[in-house]
């Protein structure tokens, strides 16, 4: 998957070797034993660009576990980039519940644990989506230059590292004019599953704009509040589901914050399993004449079926996510006397599948932020320096796992080339 240059450089000469202890000694900076060979400090990292190789750090796991207890810093020399090869440096990638998943080995994607970057035992790099800038190209390389800024165009390419190496036919260019780092490094999981679910399970009445609806649990979420501001700009209607907050308050003030963002109706959890349920629903859908057309579920469970029960005839119900660990139970007069259809959509098999389409996507998204009408999520970023502390970053993968969250975690790299 990636390039064999990643790999460290041959031990330097006996007079190289002179040179670059010089050099540290000039910085005070010790030089660190790494990899099988000797590494300058931190100090001294301008004098390994002498010989073109850039010093990365990365976070990799050579099993599968809780993070705390897997994952490792690991450091390691990029060589100069060849033929199509492309070198990168972070500038951030967030920390998504499907990550911690596949750290976990429950994730049905598996990672390639390998030996490629010098570790002692194989192992994967955690992550799959992130935004990086280009700091040097190959000389085959015809559509990135230095500064371009760049998305994966596939899952499983390992986001979590401060530099990276890969094949320019693995990166998407993105038009960074107008574009802050966070957007361009959390577009291609959450807005594209809110995008292609609102788009492929349904076929809309244009003419018919803001008389139809569709209704999501997990409406606090990123592809949630993503789901709210496509729908609103494509006119329709959203009845979001959320989680009750530990006051009323709380909840009251994260309703505020989904209306203002866009959503149509807001309810709790506890509203949608009750029995004055269906009489919200007749009163916000003009007494049922405006058809709620689909579904978008990540909950699963008695959740997703009161979701089912309010869905026009011929609807679909699109699962992407079961935070609750439940099935969803459907009754057979869904599908037998509505015509109900239930699916799943997992949008790293859809993305590897159609490139070009999730290239397109991206665009689109970045066209309505820059255009205002896209903002973006609540987050909680994490300075990556080079000197960051392993213990910080493990806790803060660790952290995604604790209860409701003010935002998600996103790491952004701050450090030089």
């Amino acid at each position: 998957m990636f390039a064999p240059r990643v790999l460290r450089p041959a031990a330097p000469s006996i007079r190289q070797a002179t040179s670059l202890y010089r050099s540290a000694a000039a910085v005070k900076a010790p030089l660190i034993r790494s990899n099988g060979g000797y590494q300058p400090g931190v100090a001294a990292q301008r004098f390994v660009s002498a010989y073109g190789y850039t010093q990365a750090k990365v976070l990799v796991y050579p099993k599968f576990g809780e993070p705390k207890d897997v994952l490792q810093l690991h450091k390691h020399s990029i060589a100069p980039p060849s033929g199509t090869q492309v070198n990168l440096r972070l500038l951030a990638t967030p920390l998504n519940p499907a990550d911690i998943n596949q750290i976990q080995g429950v994730y049905p994607a598996k990672p390639t644990f390998n030996t490629i970057l010098g570790t002692s035992d194989p192992a994967a790099v955690g992550g799959n989506e992130g935004a990086f800038q280009v700091i040097s190209t190959g000389p085959d390389v015809q559509s990135l230059t230095k500064g371009d800024w760049v998305v994966m165009k596939r899952t499983g390419q390992g986001t979590w590292r401060t530099h990276a190496q890969l094949d320019e036919s693995q990166l998407i260019k993105v038009d960074k004019e107008g574009l802050t780092p966070l957007q361009a490094g959390t577009v291609s999981v959450n807005p594209v599953t809110a995008y292609r679910m609102i788009k492929d399970f349904c076929d809309w009445d244009w003419m018919r704009s803001g008389e139809e609806w569709l209704i999501q649990n997990g409406a606090n979420s990123g592809v949630g509040r993503a789901a709210i501001q496509l729908a609103r700009e494509w006119g329709i209607k959203t009845l979001n589901v959320i989680r009750q907050r530990e006051n009323p308050e709380e909840t009251e003030a994260l309703k505020k914050d989904l209306l203002e963002l866009g959503a149509t109706a807001v309810i709790t959890e506890a509203e949608l399993l009750s029995k004055e349920f269906r009489t919200i629903v007749k009163d916000l859908t003009n007494n049922g004449k405006q058809p709620i057309r689909l579904a978008l579920n990540c909950v699963g469970g008695e959740n997703a079926s009161a979701m089912a029960k309010v869905l026009a005839p011929d609807s679909h119900l699109v699962t992407y996510g079961a935070m609750s660990r439940k099935p969803v139970a459907l009754p057979s007069g869904l599908l037998i006397f509505k015509n109900l259809v239930f699916d799943g959509f997992w949008v790293s098999k859809w993305g590897d599948k159609n490139p070009q389409l999730k290239e397109n996507t991206i665009r689109d998204v970045f066209d309505l932020t820059r255009s205002g009408k896209f903002k973006d999520i609540p987050v909680q970023e994490v300075k990556w320096t080079y000197d960051k502390d392993h213990k910080e970053l493990v806790d803060a993968v660790q952290d995604t796992l604790s209860g409701f969250r003010a935002g998600k975690t996103i790491l952004v790299y701050e450090g030089d080339d």
